[in-house]
């Protein structure tokens, strides 16, 4: 008689009791720890800090918003972080787990397999294509730099590539030279640095003095094409003048940058939010699609 009358009820006893869902005990409930990790392998310091990190926890906060779930950041870049993170994974002490900033045959990239939960990856690794990830079309972002750089009549161009065991970078890399080649334009030099200011100004020293004639940079972030400007200033090079610079990523730092940036435009915020929404989709047990964010080209005084 009382199952009888609670099924009439609708079977929402909570209400009438005043009663208030607590998020972990309801996570025991269902055999769910109640959070995921976000975990990021790199050496550069202050990575939660750089921008497009914090856009990309921005992003994923929003999205973990609609749930119950807690975020936990992880930095894994050193032996005893990546063990920790392991362990992690061994003592489920999470539901799934969120990967960026991967380089080379990364370790934490076979995490996937050994971690029987959801894994999400944020950009592909170098090798091999995880079953979820969400990425930005890099190589049609790169391309688009190069498409505009050629209608502004630029024929000594360059590019600042980040590392080269990163996806990112290979993929960026590969769209711009497409580019040149389509239009019979070659392209001068490549030099490589770490994705900061610092990395892009040392890459634009090495290009200057190996190719004084060029005429347009593409840099594979907004960072290292500040850092390009900074010299380019300092060696009394005019900007769009005499030489064209384009970044990647349009984060705020762009639209400061003097002169203020052109450059590929990615929805990084989108891209973390994407990440957390697919992850709680295989939490739930569905199957998500892979899924790749358009970029676009965001023109500004560097490359008019």
């Amino acid at each position: 008689m009382a199952a009888g009358r609670l099924g009439a009820l609708g079977g929402e006893p909570q209400a009438l009791l005043g009663y208030v869902p607590n998020p972990t005990a309801r996570a025991l409930a269902s055999s769910k720890v109640g959070a995921v990790v976000l975990a990021a392998s790199s050496d550069e310091t202050g990575l939660f800090a750089d921008p497009f990190f914090a856009e990309i926890i921005v992003g994923v906060s929003a999205a973990l918003d609609e749930t119950d779930l807690e975020l936990i950041l992880v930095l894994a870049n050193t032996p005893r972080g990546r063990s920790r993170l392991q362990q992690m994974v061994r003592s489920r002490r999470a539901d799934g787990i969120m990967l960026i900033a991967l380089r080379g045959d990364d370790p934490l990239g076979r995490l996937a397999e050994d971690a029987g939960m959801p894994v999400v990856f944020g950009g592909l690794p170098l090798t091999g294509e995880p079953r979820w990830y969400v990425d930005a079309d890099n190589r049609g972002g790169g391309r688009l730099a190069a498409d505009h750089l050629v209608r502004a009549g630029r024929t000594g161009p360059v590019m600042i590539t980040g590392q080269v065991d990163s996806r990112v970078s290979v993929a960026r890399e590969q769209g711009f030279t497409e580019g040149l080649t389509l239009a019979g334009i070659p392209l001068l030099g490549v030099s490589s640095g770490a994705f900061q200011v610092e990395g892009g100004a040392e890459a634009m020293e090495r290009l200057l003095d190996a190719h004084p004639q060029v005429d347009a940079v593409f840099a594979a972030s907004d960072g290292m094409a500040i850092g390009a400007l900074q010299v380019l200033r300092r060696r009394g090079r005019r900007v769009p003048e005499d030489v064209s610079v384009i970044g990647f990523d349009d984060l705020a730092g762009a639209r400061h940058a003097n002169p203020p940036l052109t450059t590929v435009r990615q929805p990084v915020r989108a891209l973390g939010h994407e990440m957390a929404r697919m992850l709680v989709s295989a939490i739930d047990g569905q199957d998500p699609s892979p899924l790749i964010l358009p970029t676009r080209l965001t023109v500004r005084e560097s490359a008019p």
